[in-house]
Order: structure tokens, then C-alpha cells, then sequence
């Protein structure tokens, strides 16, 4: 890192009429006195991507223990990246079973996944779950950023009605819990996700959005000149930090208009509606909301993020690869030979979106490393084999630079997955001493 003598305030932005732009870490803004005190404490981040209706276990789970583990076919999207994916064995949910409620797991084992509580069983306004683990990092990261944390999903959800036998749609369509009666909604809209953290977003009418694009065919006609400004005052590598960052965000700008473009008057976004400007094709959609991940985490908005791939219970199509059935009746699959190839090529896509996850993370630079060498990933499944609706051995992956991966790790028999979040929050130096059912922590995250 190259420090020069003239500093820039870390609030310096972008400005233009009527829009405000927040940029990434420089150089410049590092003054020689505090250089190396921020070079060694990097700022810490917890993603979580989501994946629905459980796993084809066989195809999932490796044969061995320990380092150099055979990638399995669903795994194998990940194996440019194996020496930051550690794949975890043997953590159950037990607080997802029914427990006397009777049929409903996958409203539990949504409804539990980050929180380890076993949930009300109802269908009405008088939820009941407990505090997530993202919202617990939440609340410590979030006084350092704009952004306490970004929900974000790919299938319209609902916070009312039933989408489980007896189950709220609460539980199957948000992971993230800031109280025990209080779910925070997932937005799939990639606009909204964008306004949200670069636009101003004071109205999201028709009528006032259709007026805005017109005064913004790109957010970027309003910051290329203080952004040319800032340039001739940096060095080399803020130049480059700078010219990467913006064409970061003109990639993501053109891609959301050029989508937008095509269905003249702009839709409004009603509360949980699915607006226009969403991607026709998963892939597309699941890509642009993680390039808007990664985009707000190079802008330090947010350093909290959920991506659902889609809700559970989700009974989504993928013809795009040979699979025109149903996600959800496909995981009830009797054991079929076809119904589990097919379950398999389902678990296989969604796998690929993590992967590329990982590819935009740890080509993306900050500081003397990458935005992968300061992020702890949590992916996986709130069930393992959705035929047996099975909350044991749940499918779990754990990626990033603090920890240690090319590893396979085997939990003893009956630890709760509650035990690994106290693992990662001590990691990510949020101190917690209990979340739902956990009773101690899992060892051998980092070692």
C-alpha cells in the first residue's frame, strides 16, 4: 500500500443533481499515521446464501474427512475456490422438528435456520421465532455503516398468509429476525436493491420512478466529472481501485435499464409485489443481486447480507437446464432415479451461483488482499434430505479468508448448527454467549 502525504476524508463522495454516490476504501484516504493500524485491522463481513428445499445428500456430501476431500458433483462448481470453502458435516437443527407441532418442516426449518429456535406453529400476525445471527452481527457492524444490513432474494415473498401446513409465509420467505416477533422482508427488485444503496429512493410510485429514470439515464452522467476530479488528484492504485469500482457500477446501471427499457412505463413496487426490471432467467437474476453484494461491499454500505436463491417451499421451474418440474414436488422424490438427477442439476445451478460468489469476491481487491479475504460466507440448505424431511447432518458450507478451508470437517453426532454461529461470530469478534439451542462452540473453524 502506497501512502501518500495529502489525505482524503473518508465522507468524500461523488456528488451530481440529485445523486449521491458512496465510494470504496483509497489509499488516500489513509493518512501515514493511522496506515498501519487500518492495513491490520481490516473490516470483517458475514454473507449468507440460501438454498431451499434441502439436498440430494449423496451428491453433496464427500466421502472422506480432512483436507483434499473428492469433490462431489454438486460441490465441484467450487473447486477453483477449495482452499477457501470448508464443507461441514453433522450439525442438525433439532429445534426444526416437529416437536409435537406435527407436519410443517419446511416453515420450521426456514423459520429456525439462523435463529436455532423452534418456531410458533400459526398462520396469523403472532409470529414467534428469536433473533438471527445475521441480526446479531447486524447490530454491531451496523453502527460503522450506512446500511445496518441487505435482504435480498430471487421469488416474490409474502409475510402473511400460509405457505406451510399450518406455517405463516413469515417463516419460509425471510431468514433474517431482528426480534423474536419481527421478520425482515427479502427485496428481489435488483432497482430497488440499487436505489436503496446509491439513489435517493424517496418515491417508488410509477409515476415518480418513470420521471427519475428519465432525469437518469445513467447515474453515472452525474458523477463523471467529480469522478474525473478525484482521479487527477490519486495515485496509481486509488486510480485503478476508482476506474474498477465505477465500471462496476456502469455494468450493473446499463444491465438494470436495458431491462427496464423494454416495457415502456415504469411498474410501481407495491410492498412484496414482483416489479418489473427483474431478470426473466434465474442465472441473470441470481448474478446481478450478487454483483449488487459485492458492489455494497466495496462501497462499505452494509457488512451484513442474505441472498435467498429462492424461498423454501419454492416450487420453481429451471427448463434452462433440462428440468421443467417443480423444485419442491422434485425433493419429495420417492427415490426415483430421474426425479434425483433432476433434484441433483437443481442443487448443481443454485451451487454455481455461490461459486460465482466466490469469483466476483476474490477478484475484487481491498486493501493489500481481496473483499473474499475479509468475508465469512455461510451457504448451504435448512434441510438435508428433503425426502425424509431430515433437520439432521444439514448440508453446510463455510467460505472466505478467515477461515481454514480445503477441508472436509465432521462435527460429533448431535451438535446443533446453532454451535457453529457462535464459532463464526467469535471469529468476526461479535461476542455472543447463547443463539436458540446452541450449547457450546464448534471447534476447528480456523485451525
Amino acid at each position: 500500500m502506497i501512502i501518500t502525504r495529502k489525505t482524503m476524508d473518508r465522507r468524500t463522495i461523488l456528488r451530481g443533481t440529485g445523486a449521491v454516490l458512496a465510494l470504496p476504501l483509497l489509499d488516500a484516504m489513509i493518512s501515514s499515521a493511522t496506515a498501519m493500524e487500518a492495513a491490520a485491522v481490516a473490516r470483517k463481513r458475514l454473507h449468507v446464501i440460501y438454498m431451499p428445499n434441502g439436498m440430494m445428500m449423496q451428491n453433496w456430501i464427500p466421502a472422506t474427512e480432512g483436507e483434499g476431500y473428492a469433490a462431489t458433483p454438486i460441490l465441484k462448481p467450487l473447486e477453483p475456490y477449495r482452499q477457501k470453502v470448508l464443507v461441514v458435516s453433522g450439525l442438525d437443527h433439532a429445534q426444526a422438528e416437529a416437536l409435537g407441532d406435527g407436519a410443517g418442516d419446511h416453515g420450521r426449518c426456514c423459520g429456525s435456520y439462523l435463529t436455532g429456535v423452534h418456531v410458533k406453529k400459526t398462520e396469523g400476525a403472532d409470529l414467534a421465532s428469536g433473533v438471527s445471527m445475521d441480526q446479531l452481527v447486524a447490530k454491531q457492524y451496523g453502527e460503522k455503516t450506512q446500511i445496518p444490513s441487505l435482504e435480498m432474494g430471487l421469488e416474490p415473498p409474502s409475510l402473511v398468509g400460509s405457505c406451510d401446513t399450518g406455517y405463516s409465509c413469515a417463516y419460509t420467505n425471510t431468514l433474517s429476525w431482528t426480534s423474536a416477533n419481527t421478520p425482515l422482508p427479502v427485496t428481489i427488485n435488483p432497482r430497488e436493491v440499487f436505489e436503496q444503496l446509491f439513489g435517493d429512493g424517496d418515491s417508488l410510485d410509477a409515476k415518480s420512478r418513470l420521471a427519475q429514470l428519465k432525469r437518469q439515464a445513467s447515474i453515472l452522467d452525474f458523477v463523471a466529472d467529480d469522478a474525473k476530479r478525484l482521479s487527477s488528484n490519486m495515485g496509481a492504485n486509488d486510480k485503478h481501485k476508482l476506474d474498477e469500482y465505477m465500471t462496476s457500477v456502469r455494468d450493473i446501471e446499463r444491465r438494470i435499464q436495458k431491462m427496464e427499457a423494454g416495457g415502456g412505463d415504469v411498474a410501481a413496487l407495491p410492498a412484496f409485489a414482483r416489479p418489473s426490471g427483474v431478470p426473466d432467467g434465474f442465472e441473470d437474476h441470481a448474478r446481478m443481486m450478487v454483483d449488487l453484494m459485492v458492489l455494497a461491499a466495496q462501497a462499505d454500505l452494509t457488512r451484513v447480507n442474505t441472498l435467498m436463491l429462492a424461498r423454501e417451499t419454492s416450487a420453481r421451474s429451471y427448463p434452462e437446464i433440462g428440468v421443467p418440474d417443480g423444485h419442491h414436488p422434485l425433493s419429495h422424490h420417492g427415490n426415483d432415479p430421474e426425479k434425483m438427477a433432476k433434484l441433483t442439476k437443481i442443487n448443481t445451478l443454485h451451487m454455481e451461483q455461490v461459486a460465482y460468489y466466490l469469483k466476483r469476491m476474490s477478484e475484487t481487491r481491498e486493501g493489500d488482499g481481496t473483499l473474499l479475504d475479509h468475508t465469512m460466507l455461510l451457504a448451504g440448505a435448512s434441510l438435508a434430505d428433503p425426502n425424509a424431511h431430515s433437520h439432521r447432518d444439514l448440508p453446510t458450507m463455510v467460505a472466505g479468508g478467515l477461515i481454514k478451508g480445503n477441508r472436509h470437517l465432521v462435527a460429533p453426532k448431535g451438535t446443533p448448527m446453532t454451535n457453529l454461529m457462535l464459532a463464526m461470530m467469535d471469529t468476526l469478534d461479535v461476542k455472543v454467549e447463547k443463539i436458540g439451542d446452541s450449547n457450546g462452540r464448534m471447534a476447528g473453524l480456523t485451525a
